[in-house]
């Protein structure tokens, strides 16, 4: 396995829109097993293909405390979904900042795995809005744009010149 390389905003790649993943292969569980690693060594509990660059509808995640319950979802869909639910987010792409961002409280999901079999589920609360949180990199959109254009301007501001001091991985 091989850690890989995190997409930091503002970096344009991160607006990318992902496509379907079409084929269900030893590459494809090789980048699964690899997320999954970068993900826990960040670490965090949810990683979206676009992150690393790679530019599919793939995401893994594990919200569980004892970081036991890896889940892989590939090319999901929101089936249903109701009520709502604020909470606090943050993410790998945007290091050190966090804001509350209001999500869907509880969902019906379609997703396949690295086999390419296909199962729905349920899910609210913190899977809820990791779901939400990680697709949405799917469609090139973050969480800091849900907040308004001035916290989003200082997050942005602070993430570059992290860059340029060498700061950010």
């Amino acid at each position: 396995m091989a850690l890989l390389n995190i997409l930091h905003f503002p970096d344009p790649k991160l607006r990318t829109v992902a496509k379907p993943v079409t084929e269900f292969d030893c590459e494809l569980k090789q980048l699964v097993a690899n997320m999954f690693e970068t993900m826990y060594e960040a670490p965090g509990i949810g990683l979206a293909a676009t992150q690393v660059d790679r530019h599919i509808r793939l995401l893994v995640m594990d919200v569980s405390e004892e970081r036991n319950t890896p889940q892989c979802l590939i090319n999901p869909e929101i089936l249903e979904s109701d009520g709502e639910q604020e909470s606090d987010e943050g993410c790998l792409s945007v290091p050190g900042f966090y804001e509350n961002v209001k999500r869907a409280g509880h969902i019906r999901v379609k997703a396949q795995d690295e086999s390419g079999k296909s199962r729905e589920f349920e899910a609210d609360g913190l899977e809820a809005v990791c779901i939400q949180h990680e697709m949405d990199h799917s469609q090139g959109k973050l969480f800091v744009d849900y907040i308004s254009s001035l916290k989003r301007g200082r997050i942005r501001a602070k993430l570059v010149k992290m860059k340029r001091n060498n700061e950010l991985g």
